[in-house]
């Protein structure tokens, strides 16, 4: 059992120190449905890994980085409101899929283990490429933190002093693409977004700066990892819905405390 648990509980622990800052600015910044969009395109990258013979999870990361690029893209280019573009992306996307995994005839695909995750698939192999790609992100972040934060509280004051908000924007979408690629096999496709959120919504209600935020916020998603794996272990439940459950736990015990002034 610790064989099957402990790289999973690893993976799950690294990931939390990139997906609570990043998630703190999907949740600042209202970017739910972004994440969601990017989560739901990722089974069409499924699809197109096994079309073109190549690893998934790799197809997965080179897709939900494309897409980040034309999002922004789009959001600056187009008369369309930013959730419509998502909703015909995420949909379309998702359609286009389940649609490919469908004509490959001589493929056998697990959509289940895509979808939520597979925690008998992790291992030490895993946890060494999520450590790197969480230290990679991590030093993005600390690179680009004041101008993110910045942009993120007010863009044209942020263009005043001197911020590239459109190159920030771009920056941001691709780190929350990236984590959303590295955390597709612990969590799966569908639910990622959950984890990006929930946890950064609980420590809203404690926090009283930006940075202690992201602080408690890595605290309750690492919470959310251990209840989950517990819930997983004991009961044979999948492992994504059962960290999502953790994290869901946290945020209603969260709501009993009053919000800080």
């Amino acid at each position: 059992m610790s064989s099957i648990l402990l790289p999973a509980l690893l993976t799950g622990l690294l990931l939390s120190f990139i997906t609570a800052p990043l998630g703190a600015f999907v949740v600042w910044r209202k970017m739910a449905y972004f994440g969601d969009t990017l989560s739901h395109s990722a089974i069409f990258g499924v699809a197109l890994g096994f079309f073109f013979n190549v690893n998934p999870y790799l197809a997965i990361l080179i897709l939900t980085l494309l897409l980040a690029v034309i999002m922004v893209l789009l959001e600056s280019h187009t008369q369309f409101s930013v959730d419509t573009l998502l909703g015909i992306i995420a949909h379309s996307c998702l359609s286009l899929g389940i649609v490919t995994v469908a004509l490959l005839h001589n493929v056998r695909v697990d959509l289940m283990a895509y979808l939520f995750g597979d925690l008998l698939a992790m291992d030490y192999t895993d946890v060494y490429i999520v450590g790197g790609g969480v230290l990679g992100v991590l030093l993005v972040l600390w690179g680009y933190w004041k101008p993110m934060l910045s942009m993120t509280v007010s863009p044209e004051l942020a263009q005043v002093e001197g911020v590239n908000v459109q190159k920030m924007r771009l920056i941001l979408m691709l780190l929350t693409a990236f984590t959303i690629a590295l955390s597709m096999k612990f969590v799966g496709a569908l639910i990622i977004t959950a984890l990006l959120i929930i946890p950064s919504a609980c420590a809203r209600r404690f926090a009283r700066s930006p940075k202690q935020m992201v602080f408690i916020a890595v605290i309750f998603s690492m919470l959310s990892v251990c209840l989950g794996l517990l819930l997983s272990a004991f009961y044979d439940t999948p492992t994504g819905p059962s960290v999502v459950i953790g994290a869901a736990m946290l945020f209603v015990l969260s709501c009993f405390k009053k919000a800080v002034n």
